[in-house]
């Protein structure tokens, strides 16, 4: 379906525009850059994070011509090109629709979808997602409605394990035996349909979502912004699924959870983690080059800035090799590393809001701090960009310097707060704040 689909690229922009919430979603795409200080930013969206040696290739190219020659992961498994030069947008999105990665220019910045990355390769999913995620990838392509998303809306596929639960998809399917489980992020409640309907009835539940903001006159951009009573959702939701003929069920929402791949080798999957999400080219070249290397021949981005290759089809030796090969090139292949735990915005030079450079301040204070019995994430001003959700510990960059440190617990627990002057005292100001 998606070959079938019309390829033509509007006209891209070099720089972009940043429009206020009235005027308009102003997410970053591949067809719509941000203007940063380190140049133009473009955020390209990969489905389930999957890429293929082709694609990857691509984009790495298209980093180094363009860009600053890094690829920047996301928190939802996709990629950001950074100090992109003037004028370049256009070659831009030549070379990734070029590869396959603008089946349909129109949806480019909808095409928001997170799935399980070791669905398929460890045996603990109750089924392998890849059909699902081809099938919402095409269908939302297809979708007129669809358009209308925000940037910032999220879908996930769940393979069955619990692992995108905490990562607050306002469309979230999850796979129970022969059935799915459909889920709007704004109920406690879940539509259980037949396997087959899963991305289907993900998509009319989008567009059910559609349906209420704009009868409630609500430029919002989440599900979960949207004040309207929840009957009101559940039913524009459930006439939907029934005018297309899926047959459901409702049923009490799941709310267990799972954990982000371990560093390693994990059944037929090599795990590594991308310290603060950022992949030199040397690095692309070694997943890239242990991906070409397989059958499967791709690159699985997660969602907590990994990456998964699945291996299957390669001996003992070559896996082997492939993980020094990714130790090497300073990839955490280590299950015990503190780095798993560590995120931060992109700080000081590249954005003008940023109070500190939070990125050499996590890096630097890591090894004198150890591993966190929480996850911490820096950001260089209140903004707090690409902050996670769940248990953490906040360091917020202060203009007057220093950081503001929050421990962010349960909603029903204390909130603990201090301010930390000198990065180097965060071991003792952690031990004091965290159990």
């Amino acid at each position: 379906m998606l070959a079938a689909m019309s390829s033509a690229l509007p006209s891209a922009s070099s720089q972009a525009t940043v429009a206020a919430r009235d005027g308009g979603d102003a997410c970053p795409g591949t067809l719509r850059l941000h203007a940063a200080d380190d140049g133009a930013l473009a955020r390209v969206r990969i489905p389930g994070g999957v890429l293929d040696v082709v694609q990857a290739e691509a984009l790495a190219d298209a980093a180094r011509r363009l860009g600053d020659g890094d690829l920047h992961l996301t928190s939802r498994g996709n990629v950001q090109l950074r100090g992109l030069r003037d004028g370049c947008g256009a070659e831009l999105a030549g070379l990734l629709d070029g590869a396959g990665l603008l089946p349909s220019p129109a949806h480019e910045r909808v095409r928001n979808v997170v799935a399980s990355p070791l669905s398929g390769l460890d045996g603990r999913g109750v089924r392998d997602v890849r059909a699902w995620l081809s099938d919402l990838d095409a269908a939302l392509c297809a979708s007129g409605p669809a358009r209308e998303l925000s940037g910032r809306f999220l879908f996930a596929l769940d393979d069955g394990r619990g692992d995108l639960t905490g990562l607050g998809a306002d469309v979230a399917v999850r796979a129970a035996d022969d059935d799915a489980l459909v889920a709007l992020s704004s109920l406690d409640e879940v539509w259980r349909v037949a396997a087959h309907d899963a991305p289907r009835a993900a998509l009319l539940a989008a567009e059910a979502f559609l349906d209420v903001a704009r009868e409630a006159g609500a430029r919002v951009w989440r599900v979960a912004e949207l004040a309207v009573p929840a009957r009101v959702l559940r039913r524009a939701a459930e006439r939907r699924l029934s005018d297309a003929g899926v047959g459901h069920t409702r049923e009490p929402a799941v709310t267990d959870r799972a954990d982000a791949p371990s560093p390693g080798l994990t059944g037929d999957a090599l795990c590594a983690h991308v310290p603060l999400g950022r992949l030199t080219g040397p690095q692309w070249r070694e997943l890239t080059g242990v991906a070409a290397r397989t059958p499967d021949a791709e690159l699985r981005l997660t969602p907590w800035r990994g990456v998964v290759v699945p291996v299957r089809g390669l001996d003992a030796a070559d896996t082997a090799d492939a993980l020094a090969r990714l130790t090497a090139a300073g990839l955490v292949t280590d299950a015990g590393s503190p780095w798993p735990l560590v995120g931060a915005c992109i700080g000081r030079p590249g954005c003008a809001k940023a109070h500190a450079d939070v990125r050499a301040d996590a890096a630097g204070t890591l090894s004198a701090a150890g591993r966190s019995p929480l996850p911490l994430y820096w950001s260089g001003c209140e903004r707090r960009c690409g902050h996670p959700r769940g248990e953490r510990v906040d360091l917020v960059a202060l203009p007057e310097g220093g950081y503001r440190l929050t421990v962010a617990g349960p909603p029903d627990g204390p909130a603990r707060t201090t301010v930390l002057t000198d990065p180097s005292q965060l071991a003792a100001a952690l031990a004091a704040m965290t159990p």
